[in-house]
Formats: C-alpha cells, structure tokens, sequence
C-alpha cells in the first residue's frame, strides 16, 4: 500500500441542530485520485472544509504526515501541503483574477504578483484552462469563477489537493485537460481528491471511492468493485432512475414534441456592453411545449443571452418580445439566485411577491408566502429543519433545489433555466429532469442553457450551439455529443 498522506478518522460536524458529519471517515494515498461521493447534504463539501482548515470537527482525529493536527485556519492547511479549490467561490470580487491568484499564494509581507502572471500562464497552457487575468472577479461568469478557483488551488504546488465540484461548469475538453493533470499529480506521488456531479467523470479518473451517506461513511472501494447502480444505491438509497443524472450515456431525443404558438421572440437582436459576451443579430422563437437547448463554451455569449431571455438586460438592436409568467433559474445561485441572510420564505417571496395570489393591496400575504415555501421544501426535498432556516447555511445542492422550485412554481409561460442541476445529486437531478418534462407538457417553452451535453441533448426538442455571440441551430443529423462538441469548439472564445 502506498504512503497515507492524510487520514481522518470519526469526523463529527454541527451547525446548530444540524448534523452535517456524524463519523465520516477518509483516507488519502499518495499515487492516488480518490473520488468522494454522497448525495446533497451528505457531507462531503463539510468534510473538504475540514480537510481544508475552513471548518474545525467537532470531535474526530486529522492526522497529516502520520501527525495529529488541528488546522485554525486555511493557511496553517496548505503549510501542511493541502490546497481546496471551492465549490462556492473564495474569491475577492473587486479584485481582479491576478489578484486572487496572488492573495492565494502570498505569505506574510511578499509580494509575489510580480511572478504569479507568469506561473498562471505556463499552468493555463498546460491544463487548457483559460481566465483572463486582468478582468475583476465580479464581471467574471461562474465558469471562469470556477477556472479560477482550481487555478488557484493548483499554483499552490500542494502534496494534496482537494478539488469540490470542479467540473459542474467546465466544457468536455476542460474536463478532460483537468484529468489528464490529476492523473500526472498523482503520479508525481500527490494525492487528489475528487468531488463530481457526474459518476462517469470520477470513473473515469478515481483509483478509489469512499461514498458518504447522511454525514456518515457507508462505502469505501475500488471502482470496478461495484457498478453504477450499486454505488448510486449506496449513495442515496435508492435505485437511480435517471441515465442523465447518473451520467452514463444518452440517447438524444428521437422525436419532437409538437410546438404550440411562440412564447418568446427575438429578432436580429444584439446586446453590447452588457454583463456577457455581446450578442450578435441573434435570432430565436421559443414555442410552447418545446425545450430549446443552448450549448457552448463559456465566454460565448450564452450568459447574455440567458440574461436577455430573463429580462435582465436589454437589447441594443432588434426586437425582443417575451412573455408575463416566466421563471428564471441563474448560473449562480449564491449571488443571483438567493440571499444568503434571508430565510427561505423570505427568498421565495423575492420571486412571489408581484404575484397577485400573494399580495392583500400594499401588504404581502406570508402565510401563503410561508405555504409555499413549505411545499417547494417538501416537494423538492431541501434538507433544512424549517423555512425558517437561512438560506447560506445550505448545502450548495440544497440551495439550488430552493432556486429551481421556486422559478419552476412561477414559470407559467417560459423558464430560463442555467445549468438547473449543477451541484445536484443523481436523485435531485432526476427529480429536476422529471419536473423540466412536466412544466412542458403543460405547455411552458423552456429554454435551457447548460454546460451539460447529455442535458442538453436528452431534453430538448431544438438545439442551438453559441459561438462568439451568434446562435447556430444544430441539424439533425449533427445532434450528437461529438457534432455539437464540434460546432462548440469550432467557434470558441479564446480568452486573452
């Protein structure tokens, strides 16, 4: 057996009432990429933190180089040799990509920015992971919030890196960069760990599997020990019912549901100046029953055209016209899609309460707000005691399941939904697929922008690939992983 780098042994994590570590269990080799898995609120971005020094256990052993320690803060992790890359961005937003990069490294009064620039550009060049380095943080997308993070963790040359969601937003060929780049860490005698929306993905590069279930370790293993099914059932209890949340491969959709009348129009549209990449003369109809699906590399425009689509911004040329009843799901929703210090009732009512149903003349009716809120934390399974519960002490998947079922109970003509199921577990995911179906078949055009091939190809009736701000509809005889992939990479956006 190779080296033990790091082991922790009868994890226990509170927050309050909740019990988010309830004896986990880990171990991290040398040589080795090792994939931790668990549904929503099982505990594995807790334990990273741990791992981290974001978060002190409350009871449990962390041992490192076969020494017991007791991390009080990040630094004193990664002077141990262990960098996270974050699931929900550690980033200073008015500062710029460079800046974060170097506050990452700095130690104690060096300065080091005069040399970060040129290490971030020799690492971007080998990993293929693009962020341009004198753009601010917060006019950044989540995409390359995500680069950014793993670049970060990365330059930091640690002997464990510890990696949460890393692939949620990155396109197929970042993703396989990344691992090819795992697997040479790993090789050099480092140890990886892995957390991953996608089974495939951690098959595809994890030398072991530990699986955690409500805070606690119930498997630990060697991939091809168990299949697919098994693991998921380890994982959330039940049998998986969706092949595209499991992540294993997909057919398209073979036949088209029949549109109704057109729900959203936009004509020779484009945007400048905005948030995104500028829109150029884009031009779409969204019909009732019918999803479309936007792929693309991040940088091309599809947040401009997401934000067009929700009402965000406005077009500088061309004609937009768009529906009263719609329900808009964000790339990010820690930054637009809740309020970390407001509870969920409180974050739903952020959506409701221009409804009629949910107003009594001037005032807001929250016993209907405090109803549906409820529902939706039933319906959608958010892992919180009430909805009293403030919305930043949720998990990240727990936190989406509030977005989606919010936006889905107002979507009564169109959704725009941005990669719905990231950081979602399998079930969760499952659950969001079934529901995106439903809405539907109710007669709701859906437009779905998602980093996520098989999402995309499996639900929608019509696909279009963005390159560098112009819309391209997919023929049929091109609507596969690798002829969409094609048309992605064939027009996209280097960043300087």
């Amino acid at each position: 057996m190779s080296e033990v780098l790091a082991r922790l042994d009868g994890i226990e994590r509170r927050f309050g009432s909740v019990v988010a570590l309830d004896g986990a269990d880990l171990i991290l080799r040398a040589g080795e990429v090792h994939g931790l898995l668990g549904a929503n609120g099982a505990g594995k971005t807790t334990l990273l933190n741990v791992i981290g020094g974001m978060l002190r256990p409350d009871a449990g052993t962390i041992e490192v180089g076969g020494s017991v320690v007791s991390f009080q803060t990040p630094r004193e992790a990664w002077t141990c040799g262990i960098a996270l890359a974050h699931q929900h961005f550690a980033l200073v937003p008015a500062q710029s990509v460079l800046e974060n990069l170097a506050l990452g490294l700095a130690r104690g009064w060096a300065d080091p920015v005069r040399d970060v620039r040129a290490k971030a550009l020799k690492l971007m060049d080998r990993i293929g992971l693009r962020v341009p380095l004198d753009s601010r943080v917060d006019h950044l997308g989540v995409g390359d919030k995500q680069r950014l993070e793993i670049l970060k963790a990365l330059l930091k040359n640690p002997r464990v890196l510890v990696l949460d969601e890393p692939t949620a937003v990155l396109a197929p060929n970042e993703i396989s960069g990344l691992f090819a780049l795992l697997r040479e860490l790993a090789a050099e005698g480092r140890a990886v760990v892995l957390v991953a929306h996608k089974l495939d993905e951690v098959l595809m590069v994890a030398d072991r599997l530990t699986v955690l279930r409500a805070g606690r370790t119930v498997l630990s293993t060697v991939p091809g020990d168990y299949e697919i099914p098994d693991l998921v059932r380890a994982m959330v209890g039940a049998d998986p019912v969706d092949a595209i949340a499991i992540g294993v491969d997909v057919e398209p959709r073979s036949t088209k549901r029949e549109p109704g009348e057109s729900v959203a129009h936009l004509d020779r549209v484009s945007v400048t100046g905005g948030p995104g990449v500028d829109l150029e003369e884009v031009s779409l109809h969204v019909y009732r029953g019918q999803v479309v699906g936007v792929a693309g590399v991040e940088g091309n425009g599809q947040r401009s055209l997401a934000l067009l689509l929700a009402g965000r911004v406005s077009a500088t040329r061309g004609s937009v016209t768009l529906p009263e009843g719609l329900g808009f799901i964000p790339q990010d929703r820690s930054t637009e899609g809740l309020i970390a210090a407001f509870d969920l009732t409180d974050n739903v009512a952020l959506a409701l309460h221009r409804v009629a149903a949910y107003q009594d003349g001037p005032w807001l009716r929250w016993s209907e707000l405090t109803r549906h809120a409820e529902t939706i934390h039933e319906r959608f399974e958010v892992q919180a005691t009430s909805t009293s519960v403030l919305a930043g002490s949720l998990s990240g998947g727990n936190q989406q399941r509030v977005v989606v079922g919010r936006e889905l109970s107002i979507a009564t003509d169109l959704l725009i939904a941005e990669n719905p199921t990231r950081g979602l577990d399998v079930a969760a995911a499952a659950f969001v697929h079934d529901e995106i179906r439903r809405l539907v078949a109710t007669g709701v055009g859906v437009v779905l922008v998602s980093t996520d091939l098989d999402e995309v190809l499996a639900l929608s009736d019509r696909v279009f690939a963005m390159t560098r701000g112009r819309l391209l509809e997919v023929d049929e005889g091109q609507r596969s992983r690798e002829g969409v992939g094609a048309l992605m990479l064939g027009g996209a956006f280097a960043h300087a």
